[in-house]
């Protein structure tokens, strides 16, 4: 999460954010190396409200600023590409910052992808970007002398993108079909039928998996194709003229008399091994001779060396705008957006205070922050000074006082340092614990939470009814599942706390894709009449 703040009259305020998700590396092939930039929001307070040398409002120049140095810090990290839906908010929905000022215009989808375009011209006059195309182009269609197979399994798959939510659509669809095909008894037919519009799409390979690879590909491609402009594909590092990998390392071999033609070490060689009238270029009797160029400046490791600010709240975008909602933390006055920036602040820095204010249990007041008592034991018991020292609470446990402000503020610094190492510590002794079979391990605290893991079995009051023991499980639960990229995860509900998750997270981008395609299909209708 990238943040900008301004300091307007005095107060620091928020006035710009953005998501991104960072494919290092260390990952599996095809994210490996990839950025997609998820999610873009902003709100109009910048000041001042002028042109820039340029042309353009001064603030949109900062905006575009800081994504040509971010894509700048991704390059100079290794990554090799970039991807931006440009996909504008539904009406009435806000995708960081909540509730905008009404006279804030929501941009329409092709004066967003304009922005965004905009921009990249700029990083590409600045040598930061190499070449810019869409994901249909790149992945859908081969052009030229590309080589790469058409196929689901070279498309990079990002939370929240369009096409991994469209395609697992479609692949239901298909099955359903199937499935109808079956019951009708009219399979044989309608099968030839398919097979025989793929083999005139050019594909040879109609096994199985591969004929639903290609019918799904076919299906995507449609789709895709008409708002194709909006998927925009951003190369840091050249890419390949035959397989389309973007290049990080070894060699890229250059052709001087044709443009824009890169081919990597691996095709280089497989192209020697080739007939010269085989050889580049494909559609003319003559060679053109390639020239090697080293590729330098592209680290192994893309790992970030900035120090990562853990807070529950900002780690994802939906976390953020909850937070947000709870508290009606809003932006849509100047006024409000001071107040919802310095409230975003102190929780940033304040990892270990309550999300939500807390009200007192007698008289259901809001308690200031360490104006109140608190019981250690029983979740979610509160009473304010005036109550305590009234005497009007009857409580069997004894009550502590809330931290002062001071207080908090000379713990925070160590807090934070201690209140990650103790989650690291916590998140490594869950996933020993579920794994562990020893009756006298020696890990400490494994038996404690084998413990919590009996209790949460056996429990009937469960976190719903108030169960403190069960609540610290779900917490360490719902930590751990947030965090886990293990498929075949042994600790216990981790699969269902993440398709949970991702169900909440699908249900989102549902929403997002169903206005996308009614838009294209009024836009069809449009074009239909004219």
């Amino acid at each position: 999460a990238v943040l900008l703040f301004q300091k307007i009259e005095g107060v620091e305020v928020c006035l710009f954010g953005m998501y991104v998700q960072e494919f290092g590396a260390d990952c599996a092939y095809p994210n490996q190396r990839r950025v997609y930039l998820s999610y873009l929001d902003s709100v109009k307070y910048f000041r001042p409200e002028i042109k820039a040398a340029t042309g353009e409002a001064l603030r949109t120049f900062v905006y575009h600023e800081i994504l040509i140095g971010y894509l700048e810090y991704c390059k100079q990290r290794g990554f090799t590409s970039c991807y931006i839906w440009a996909c504008p908010p539904l009406k009435g929905e806000d995708y960081i910052l909540y509730c905008h000022p009404e006279i804030q215009k929501t941009p329409k989808s092709d004066k967003l992808r304009e922005w965004y375009l905009a921009m990249l011209r700029k990083a590409t006059k600045e040598e930061i970007v190499v070449e810019l195309t869409n994901l249909y182009d790149h992945f859908f269609i081969t052009m030229g002398e590309c080589k790469a197979k058409v196929t689901a399994s070279r498309l990079p798959y990002f939370d929240g993108d369009y096409w991994p939510g469209a395609a697992e659509d479609m692949i239901n669809q298909l099955r359903q079909e199937e499935d109808d095909r079956k019951l009708q008894k009219k399979s044989k037919t309608k099968k030839i039928i398919t097979k025989r519009a793929l083999k005139a799409a050019g594909h040879t390979d109609l096994s199985g998996n591969a004929s639903k690879d290609a019918m799904l590909m076919q299906k995507l491609g449609e789709t895709i194709y008409p708002m194709k402009e909006d998927f925009i594909m951003v190369h840091l590092q050249y890419s390949c003229s035959h397989c389309c990998i973007l290049m990080s390392s070894g060699k890229r071999w250059v052709c001087h008399q044709c443009r824009s033609f890169y081919i990597c070490d691996k095709c280089y060689s497989a192209e020697q091994q080739l007939d010269d009238r085989e050889r580049h270029p494909s559609n003319s009797r003559d060679t053109h001779k390639l020239h090697p160029v080293d590729i330098v400046g592209v680290p192994e490791e893309t790992k970030d060396r900035d120090d990562i600010l853990e807070s529950e709240f900002f780690d994802t975008r939906q976390a953020f705008l909850s937070l947000c909602q709870g508290n009606h933390y809003q932006y849509d006055t100047l006024r409000r957006a001071k107040h919802s920036s310095m409230m975003v602040l102190y929780h940033l820095h304040n990892p270990t205070a309550p999300a939500f204010v807390t009200t007192c249990n007698v008289c259901s007041h809001d308690i200031e922050t360490g104006q109140g008592w608190r019981c250690e034991i029983c979740p979610d018991f509160d009473v304010c000074n005036g109550c305590y020292q009234k005497g009007a609470v009857n409580h069997p446990h004894k009550l502590t006082n809330h931290p002062s402000v001071a207080d908090r503020d000379a713990q925070n610094k160590e807090a934070r340092q201690m209140r990650v190492q103790q989650l690291r510590k916590m998140l490594d002794l869950l996933v020993h614990a579920s794994t562990c079979r020893s009756g006298s391990c020696q890990y400490p605290n494994c038996r404690k939470v084998k413990g919590l893991f009996r209790h949460g079995m056996q429990c009937k009051t469960r976190a719903s009814g108030g169960c403190a023991l069960c609540k610290k499980m779900w917490y360490m639960l719902q930590l751990h599942a947030r965090a886990c990229r293990d498929s075949g995860c042994s600790v216990p509900r981790c699969r269902d706390l993440k398709e949970h998750l991702r169900r909440l997270q699908q249900q989102s981008d549902s929403r997002r894709r169903a206005a996308v395609n009614e838009m294209m299909r009024q836009r069809a209708a449009e074009v239909a009449t004219t």
